[in-house]
């Protein structure tokens, strides 16, 4: 649980200024942070407990790209098939 104290002294060590009331709202908002991470830690992880992780996103899918010619035809100088940009130093 977090007190006042620990607010100042994390503020102390951020170096900024904060006053009483804002103390206290921070002291409202770390412990209300703290709360929801022991949630958090009431989840199990991986696959431990029979929880199976399944995979959401979708396959990969090979699909064509762009024409060369249409991939370096707005740029602003080209050299072959390479884009040319300026040096950088």
């Amino acid at each position: 649980m977090i007190e006042r104290k620990d607010v100042e002294h994390i503020a102390e060590l951020a170096d900024i200024g904060i006053t009483g009331e804002e103390i206290e709202e921070f002291t409202h908002q770390f412990n209300a942070i703290l709360e929801y991470f022991d949630i958090l830690d009431q989840v199990p992880e991986g696959t431990e407990g029979g929880t199976v992780i399944y995979n959401v996103l979708r396959e990969d899918e090979i699909t064509p790209s762009l024409p060369l010619h249409e991939a370096i035809g707005n740029a602003h100088s080209c050299e072959e098939e390479f884009i040319r940009a300026p040096r950088v130093m």
